[in-house]
């Protein structure tokens, strides 16, 4: 279904634009006057509304306040032909998604302005049917994500998940494999048993294999009465062992055994005990590699390389950087009570432009960190943790990386931004000289400046 796009303008011109611009691609309703807007916004349920600052009897920003009133989470992006630096100011403060100045220097740097906002659009969407599903879907976690390489991801877990069979997840710190065995268990045949998770790498040896076994009273200094293992307690439904790369080789061949005959026996103890459980096991390291190494026993591989899937890395995940910001930042914005955001466009290029080493979690603490530090308000590319920006701009120079180092947008921003920097430092802040100095005219330097968060009162 395509998108439906609300213009409110009072010059044909800009509407008839507009319209034949995103005709294909969007349903687009016209307004010309405030009147106009409201019945046709009262009937749809708009994607995005693009709006005039200055109408008939009504301010843009006044009648954007009214809808966002009805429809809190509404991107909206405010036009005007007067360019004016508190109108821009007044609409980052309002939350809207940007500022442009009439007349439209270049039509593909609007198209692409509309497209990502409708972009965001589709995230909120996204996450409201994803909630939606869940509250149907008890246990089963919340997995955001519509890339190519997530989908392909999620194919194939939900081939697998009815299965009976051993799941091997593969894939970097953080691209969340906790989070795909919890899929992988909501969905199985054993998802009304138990589910048990142990990180193999975050306990000594001993800890961890009283921890899977179980002991009898006795057994050990400190066995004060007999207790369980995971072996034990996982019966009938899903055991995860995380960080398996990590497990020593005394506990590789004792997991072995308990996989091949699916009994064990607690520590001080010669009574063999049956188990019937369905093993998901995870590493951030190839095990082919470590078997090759000479640190993971290959039969042990080849006993749980039944099943193998490779998470992507969130770098290669193209399109869902942001929609997973948009979840954390209203996840923590309700977890802390606060009303951050939301994202200007200058924060989403940052955040698309970082390479993200970390993850899926670097990103989570990134968006955990603004809004745990932010009082409330939009969240500019400055708010951001330096380390995900790669805009951040120290007091004497902007710290912007090769060209060859980003795609050909990330490096097209950055230059405009350094650029811009650089001009307005040359102007000593003076908007008029700094549009002589570059031959932009001034009303168009304003749209750029409000692209990357730079406000002046000169």
């Amino acid at each position: 279904m395509l998108p439906k796009i609300l213009v409110v303008d009072d010059d044909r011109y800009t509407r008839t634009l507009i319209e034949q611009m995103l005709g294909n691609s969007a349903q687009v309703q016209l307004a010309s006057d405030g009147e106009a807007a409201r019945e046709l916004f009262a009937a749809h349920d708009f994607n995005l509304v693009l709006m005039d600052q200055r109408l008939p009897r009504h301010q843009g920003l006044d009648l954007l306040r009214e809808f966002r009133a009805q429809r809190p989470r509404m991107v909206a992006i405010l036009m005007t032909g007067f360019a004016d630096v508190r109108d821009a100011v007044a609409a980052v403060r309002e939350g809207l998604f940007d500022y442009l100045t009439k007349p439209f220097e270049d039509l593909e740097a609007l198209e692409a302005v509309i497209g990502k906002a409708l972009e965001i659009d589709a995230a909120y969407r996204e996450i409201d049917s994803l909630r939606s599903r869940l509250a149907k879907t008890s246990g089963a976690p919340m997995v955001v994500g519509q890339s190519a390489a997530m989908a392909r991801l999620l194919g194939q877990i939900q081939q697998v998940a009815g299965l009976d069979t051993t799941v091997l997840l593969e894939g970097e710190s953080g691209t969340g494999k906790d989070v795909m065995a919890k899929l992988i268990h909501a969905h199985s045949q054993r998802a009304d048993q138990a589910f048990l998770e142990v990180n193999c790498g975050g306990l000594p040896e001993s800890l961890l294999e009283s921890l899977l076994f179980g002991y009898e009273k006795g057994a050990f200094t400190g066995a004060a009465q007999a207790s369980a293992g995971y072996f034990e307690k996982a019966n009938g439904g899903n055991l995860f062992l995380d960080e398996i790369a990590d497990m020593s080789p005394k506990l590789q061949s004792s997991l072995l055994r308990v996989l091949q005959d699916h009994s064990f026996c607690r520590i001080g103890s010669t009574h063999p005990r049956s188990t019937d459980f369905r093993l998901i096991c995870a590493t951030n390291r190839s095990l082919a590699g470590e078997v090759k190494a000479g640190r993971f026993r290959e039969d042990l591989y080849y006993r749980i390389n039944v099943v193998a899937m490779q998470l992507p890395p969130l770098r290669e995940r193209e399109g869902d950087v942001f929609r997973l910001a948009v979840h954390f930042l209203e996840f923590f914005n309700a977890k802390f009570g606060k009303q951050c955001g939301p994202f200007s466009p200058a924060a989403l290029a940052s955040l698309e432009a970082h390479p993200w080493p970390g993850n899926v979690r670097e990103l989570r603490h990134c968006i955990e960190r603004v809004v745990a530090l932010q009082s409330g308000g939009v969240i500019d590319a400055v708010h951001l943790c330096p380390s995900c920006s790669p805009y951040a701009v120290s007091d004497s120079h902007a710290l912007i990386p090769p060209a060859y180092e980003l795609a050909y947008q990330g490096a097209r921003a950055s230059f405009e931004q350094g650029y811009l920097k650089g001009l307005l430092a040359a102007a000593s802040g003076n908007v008029s000289e700094a549009a002589r100095l570059s031959g932009i005219p001034r009303q168009n330097l304003y749209v750029r400046m409000k692209r990357w968060g730079i406000v002046t009162e000169t």
